[in-house]
């Protein structure tokens, strides 16, 4: 068995309605998919059939467990280039969404984080992310210093 590709993300969120508006202008998503509890809307799927995104919202409240995510980088999205991630960075200030600097990774390209309206992150990045033999990162004093071996018995 082969994975072959990732079908969805999924994301707890409190305000269902303004957070599918939120996703959908921010990554120029359609609606295509609502589920109904009781008769009310608990849950979205939004996609870009083109690209093949597909992110579903589900009102937290009506989560197993009611999940939080603030802070926390659950998806990186993938641009064509560095300068779309510029670009990408401009459309947000023109727009007045929060998102961090453009951190430059070095060979591993380039990342820029939004927090959604809950404060989950959304990770965009350009370059070469993964490389092709083991590469580990120690953030113990500010900028990472690699490492050739792994640490974790697995």
């Amino acid at each position: 068995m082969r994975v072959t590709r990732i079908r969805q993300i999924k994301l707890p969120v409190t305000d269902l309605a303004s957070s599918a508006k939120w996703y959908r202008d921010l990554l120029g998503l359609s609606l295509v998919h609502e589920f109904e509890e009781r008769g009310v809307v608990r849950g979205v799927v939004l996609t870009d059939l083109e690209s093949g995104v597909v992110v579903g919202l589900r009102e937290r409240d009506h989560c197993e467990g009611t999940p939080r995510l603030d802070g926390f980088d659950v998806v990186a999205f993938e641009l064509d280039s560095v300068a779309a991630v510029r670009e990408f960075s401009a459309q947000c200030d023109r727009r007045a969404i929060e998102h961090s600097e453009i951190h430059d990774r070095g060979q591993f390209g380039v990342a820029m984080d939004v927090p959604d309206p809950d404060g989950t992150v959304l990770r965009f990045v350009a370059g070469q992310f993964v490389s092709d033999s083991f590469v580990g990162f120690s953030f113990d004093d500010g900028a990472p210093q690699m490492y050739s071996e792994p640490r974790l018995p697995v």
